[in-house]
């Protein structure tokens, strides 16, 4: 895997389960209605790779994606 990974949450997807938060919250916050959303750019940064693997499989309404860019 030469680029680097990004993670975001769809926003329409999204039920607040905030699972993704729990299991790697340094890739993501809530908003005030307790919903998900990448921080910053949603770049993984390196090491965290695993963490953004186990959050989009753990999120119960597949609203994370997790793409090499």
């Amino acid at each position: 895997m030469s680029g680097k990974l990004k993670v975001h949450v769809d926003p329409d997807k999204c039920q607040g389960h905030a699972r993704c938060k729990a299991l790697a919250g340094e890739l993501f916050d809530l908003d005030a209605y307790g919903n998900a959303h990448e921080k910053g750019d949603g770049t993984v940064p390196p090491g965290l790779e695993d963490k953004a693997y186990l959050a989009r499989a753990n999120c119960p309404e597949n609203a994370i994606d997790v793409t090499e860019d």
